[in-house]
């Protein structure tokens, strides 16, 4: 049976062929090889791409491709992609210089100069951005070591991720911006560049003004003697006139008012001897003009007028809506913080005075005034307790007066103390004359910030006899905030003039300012 069955199978295969005058049929083309249908789909990375960026790629879940060709998903520069990322210049923090062009920037990164510090990443995104490749002198650092680095070289520069900058840097403005401020133009800001973002889960900035947060603190302000009878004449707002904008535009702006108001205040006296002070009421229109937010009563002089003054000066704080510390109606009242939230920060401040005199310091009993510094212990707990609650906390001194730029190793002992109990700034209200600084662990530390309203236009040393003026010089910090984190000071410097009104110092005047300051700090200017 078996060759009938061979004969019948190959005459059906026969019947079943195409005729040999009909050209073959053409092949169907394969499937292809999607990603939703035979392979798992791949994520490439651009060289370009910040690592902030990349981690939150990452968590997506895609497999990582080697190369562009391979990935369905790809995260690269793109002048049309909506990722728009910050790029910032740095130096060291005792720098001099301010503010670069972009063609000086630039420069730095194509040509070569002064050695320039970048990670692998942004290397790869300067190069598009600038479209060149870069000099012999630009050099590839970790971005954890990028600060280390700069004051290792402080001819060096930086340019770095907004979100890498770290308090030992200084940022420089690029064409009159700087990512620092509140007024930040993103438009018109050239260290910047777009990426795709593939459609995944991404954030589309490393730079959200709503997570950043800026507090300026000052020195002394006492509406009194020459400076009153200035507002007498001037009015009331001449004082902040030429100023009032930097604590305008800070989140919260920080008056340490060394003097009661009082209803019963006589007419200021520019030559007045008697140093008991006090001011009138009217003038509190000053701090509601510059914009204040916190007030603070360390000073030696918040008694000078008696407890019905003192009282009254709080409730017209009260009545402001401003909080206070650092002084009090009683001794309670004057150890509390006071407790600000912004962008969904929480802050806390706080302070006391050591140098007294004892008049001026709340009691127990009821006596209103400054909360004294005779057992640092209540203050490091609070500091400790707040820190543990999720405040960034702020901690000043009115501390004993010196009026040279260098701090007491008593007084560095004193303000390291609030930074080990995990205060993030320590500042010094008391100095006329304004003292060093120093970055001590995770702490910004400012011994002295000088004036800010005071009639002080010279000093005479008492043992020398020499006069100077430079208790007219003033730094005003603004410390800068970054989704609750500290990430950078700002040094605000003015010279006061017409024994009444800061301003803005000339370019002249703030670099031989900064240099003798950073030296006094220990630091090389460069």
């Amino acid at each position: 049976m078996r060759p009938f069955i061979l004969v019948i199978f190959a005459a059906l295969l026969a019947g079943c062929a195409a005729p040999l005058t009909q050209p073959p049929a053409t092949p169907s083309p394969a499937p292809a090889l999607t990603p939703t249908a035979t392979t798992p789909p791949r994520l490439w990375l651009a060289p370009a791409v910040p690592l902030s960026l990349q981690q939150a790629a990452r968590q997506s879940g895609l497999t990582l491709a080697e190369n562009a060709a391979e990935a369905a998903f790809k995260i690269q520069p793109d002048p049309q992609g909506r990722a728009v990322w910050v790029y910032a210049l740095a130096a060291a923090f005792p720098s001099l210089q301010d503010e670069a062009s972009l063609e000086e920037t630039q420069a730095l990164f194509c040509e070569g100069g002064a050695p320039l510090l970048v990670s692998a990443e942004t290397s790869a995104a300067m190069q598009t951005l600038f479209g060149c490749p870069p000099a012999a002198s630009v050099q590839i650092v970790a971005p954890e070591a990028l600060s280390d680095s700069l004051w290792a070289n402080p001819a060096a520069r930086a340019i770095l991720p907004f979100e890498q900058i770290q308090p030992r840097m200084k940022i420089l403005a690029v064409e009159g911006q700087s990512p620092l401020w509140k007024s930040f133009d993103l438009q018109s800001y050239p260290l910047q560049l777009a990426f795709s973002t593939a459609g995944l889960s991404v954030p589309l900035t490393n730079r959200d003004p709503q997570k950043l947060t800026t507090v300026v603190m000052t020195g002394v302000t006492a509406l009194v003697r020459a400076t009153a009878a200035k507002m007498e004449k001037n009015g009331s707002l001449y004082p902040g006139e030429k100023i009032r904008s930097w604590l305008q535009e800070a989140d919260i702006a920080h008056i340490s008012n060394e003097i009661p108001f009082a209803v019963d205040c006589p007419p200021p006296a520019p030559y007045q001897t008697r140093l008991i002070f006090c001011s009138d009421p009217k003038y509190i229109a000053l701090l509601e003009d510059v914009g204040a937010d916190v007030i603070e009563l360390t000073g030696n002089h918040f008694e000078d007028w008696g407890k019905e003054a003192t009282l009254h000066t709080l409730g017209m704080y009260r009545e402001r809506g401003w909080p206070y510390f650092g002084g009090g109606s009683d001794l309670a009242d004057s150890q509390k913080p006071a407790l600000l939230e912004r962008n969904g920060v929480k802050f806390a401040f706080i302070g006391c005075n050591p140098a007294g005199p004892q008049v001026a310091w709340a009691r127990a009993d009821g006596w209103p005034g400054a909360a004294p510094c005779d057992d640092f212990t209540w203050m490091e707990t609070e500091i400790r307790r707040l820190t543990a609650e999720g405040y960034r906390v702020i901690a000043t001194f009115q501390y004993f007066e010196y009026y040279s730029s260098d701090p007491r190793p008593w007084q560095m002992r004193d303000f390291r103390r609030m930074a080990d109990a995990g205060a993030v700034i320590v500042s010094g209200s008391q100095a006329h004359y304004a003292q060093a600084m120093e970055f001590y662990g995770n702490a910004f530390v400012h011994y002295g910030l000088g004036n800010l309203f005071f009639d002080q236009m010279g000093y005479t040393n008492p043992s020398s006899g020499l006069r100077t003026n430079n208790t007219r010089r003033e730094f005003l910090d603004r410390h800068v905030f970054y989704d609750g984190q500290y990430i950078n000071t700002e040094l605000l410097t003015a010279m006061l003039e017409d024994y009444a009104q800061p301003r803005p110092m000339t370019s002249e005047e703030r670099q031989a300012f900064l240099e003798e300051y950073f030296l006094a700090s220990g630091w090389r200017p460069e």
